[in-house]
């Protein structure tokens, strides 16, 4: 069982949580309810994702219904890109706590290593350098007012965090990226994990049709297919408990909820260690480049300056790690 994951500040962060990023607004109050009848505790949104009030919609009716507690619930939120200046920081947050009705978020991440200018649109003309110490110095601030009960941080590289913890006073509690058996993250996972960040997935199934999205389908791969087929899974299966194996974290999308549930039916199976060996064998892309980011005015030249060179593996294939620790701690 692999129900939860301690984080830094000694929480407990529920290992999967549903996704919010594209569910219509006029769809997330019953995915979200869907979710949490079906046994989700976490709910991953942000203000980017332009369904944010929606969400608050839902967790109020939760509550009203009786169905859980606000202290059941583990929510996260992400500090919009145009509030990046620490005087806009505090602002940030208190508009996503009315947004969603709360009295503090469980994880405030900044959202990436992107910043855009104060009150405009999300678009390359937009784009200012980011100024990411003086930005965590104000997320430590709400961490400390107890308005965020952990704070972290989104699309991180392995520099980028190292980088950061030069000048945390607070170690950012989790770092949520890309993450999944096409893009497996090996690298900044053992950096992570060696500095006591937790490292979360979004798009855990590849997002496919997602916009922004190109290259190899995650739900499609011979031997993801292979696995789930040995074990009578779901592709989507396979790919969640593969990443509950790898010590993170995942966070599936889905308004529909015959496969809301699917998703979260991952606890009592587990992929054997022969299989779990097989997943280093599928070559390596990162799916999502945030290319509009790549503008001089953003301070990215190249998507190799955004991503410090974790484009894509240069020999192809995951690199290879001991993962036996990972099966015997959490099997």
């Amino acid at each position: 069982m692999v129900e939860s994951f301690v984080l830094n500040t000694g929480a407990r962060m529920p290992s999967v949580g549903l996704g919010t990023w594209q569910i219509e607004p006029e769809a997330v109050c019953n995915a979200i309810y869907a979710a949490v009848k079906s046994g989700y505790r976490h709910i991953d949104s942000a203000v980017a994702y332009r369904n944010q009030k929606e969400v608050g919609l839902a967790l109020k009716k939760l509550f009203e219904d009786g169905v859980v507690k606000r202290e059941d619930l583990f929510i996260t939120s992400k500090l919009w890109s145009g509030n990046h200046a620490p005087e806009d920081v505090d602002d940030d947050i208190s508009s996503a706590l009315e947004d969603l009705q709360l009295d503090y978020i469980d994880l405030y991440l900044i959202h990436g290593p992107i910043r855009i200018k104060k009150g405009t649109m999300l678009i390359p003309e937009n784009l200012i350098p980011t100024d990411i110490p003086a930005t965590w110095r104000a997320m430590e601030k709400l961490y400390e007012s107890g308005k965020a009960r952990a704070i972290g941080v989104s699309n991180f590289s392995c520099k980028k965090v190292e980088d950061l913890l030069a000048i945390a006073r607070v170690t950012p509690a989790v770092n949520q990226v890309e993450c999944h058996p096409v893009w497996q993250q090996a690298k900044l996972r053992k950096l992570c994990q060696s500095m006591g960040i937790h490292l979360s997935a979004y798009s855990p199934l590849g997002s496919p049709g997602s916009p922004g999205y190109c290259g190899p389908s995650v739900l499609s791969n011979p031997i993801v297919i292979y696995i789930a087929e040995k074990l009578q899974k779901t592709p989507a299966q396979v790919a969640l408990r593969w990443g509950l194996q790898m010590g993170q974290s995942v966070l599936p999308k889905s308004a529909d909820e015959t496969r809301i549930k699917a998703n979260f039916n991952i606890f009592d199976w587990s992929i054997p260690e022969d299989f779990m060996a097989k997943f280093f064998g599928i070559k390596q892309a990162r799916l999502l480049k945030i290319e509009f980011a790549v503008q001089p005015q953003s301070g990215y030249n190249s998507l190799e300056d955004l991503w410090d060179g974790e484009v894509e593996k240069e020999n192809g294939r995951a690199e290879c790690e001991d993962h036996s620790d990972f099966l015997r701690c959490f099997l």
